[in-house]
């Protein structure tokens, strides 16, 4: 029998096959964000509700103007988590253009601000002056989304979330640091943590998460994707940090016509681990 010329090659198979996972998993990841969000929306309704109900019981101006003052706060955060999850749905693409990383974070936190409260995780923003960065908005929110409900579960107790923005000027390079408190990594598995499918959970926690749908090894694509790199600092009891390294719009622009291979170069490997963090 002749060979089927049409047959895909393995090499082709196996790039589909990555490509159905990695559509999987950003499946699963809006899952988890839809039940996180679900939650939060219900607490948005009962303010409006019960200010609806505050308004009709009290006739008096003052009374009525406070209760249209909460609704309308309540109204408007509704539409600000209703335009990050349907921004996070609809962005499928894996375009890039110039992207304000404080403004991913701060809507990344929103969607997770109840999950935080509920587990008592403070978090704390250390933001310098930086650069608009060259990515994909969706993607580096998808692999926050996974990294702050990884440092969640790390401090199950409670604890402190750091997130860091800093601009490494001599590479052009900003760096989003995400950095926990909590119970680390042992020595033995941080070599680890890049591999496909390799986890340091055992099965969900007590909210019935496991992870966001989004491991490291799908970050580590995505940064890889973006011509950055990614970092990791951990020690048992100490805590993780974990870097994003991504190319400023300017750094983008110098390198973009030249093919993959002659973007410049990089000072450390494209994925990191090392033991201690500070």
């Amino acid at each position: 029998m002749a060979p089927n010329n049409d047959s895909p090659s393995l090499e082709q198979q196996v790039e589909i096959l990555k490509q159905r996972l990695a559509q999987a998993q950003n499946l699963t990841a809006l899952g988890e964000l839809a039940s996180t969000t679900t939650h939060e929306f219900n607490n948005v309704l009962m303010t409006i509700i019960n200010y609806a109900k505050y308004g009709l019981r009290h006739q008096d101006r003052a009374s009525r103007e406070k209760a249209f003052e909460k609704i309308l706060a309540a109204g408007n955060r509704a539409a600000k988590i209703t335009n990050c999850v349907l921004g996070v749905a609809r962005n499928r693409s894996s375009g890039q253009d110039a992207v304000d990383l404080a403004q991913v974070v701060e809507d990344t936190l929103m969607l997770l601000e109840r999950e935080m409260n509920k587990y008592r995780i403070k978090v704390e923003k250390q933001y310098a002056e930086v650069p608009q960065v060259y990515a994909n908005g969706n993607q580096i929110q998808q692999i926050l989304l996974n990294l702050m409900i990884n440092a969640r579960q790390a401090m199950p107790g409670g604890g402190r979330l750091l997130i860091k923005l800093a601009y490494d000027a001599e590479n052009d390079l900003v760096d989003l640091v995400v950095r926990d408190f909590g119970c680390g990594i042992p020595a033995d598995k941080l070599p680890h943590i890049f591999d496909p499918f390799y986890s340091t959970k055992s099965g969900p926690d007590a909210s019935g998460k496991g992870g966001s749908g989004l491991g490291l090894s799908m970050c580590r694509e995505i940064i890889e994707a973006h011509h950055g790199r990614i970092r990791v600092d951990s020690s048992p009891g100490v805590g993780t940090a974990i870097t994003l390294k991504i190319p400023s719009v300017t750094r983008a622009a110098k390198n973009r016509p030249a093919p993959r291979a002659a973007i410049g170069p990089m000072t450390l490997p494209i994925n990191t681990v090392s033991a201690p963090v500070s």
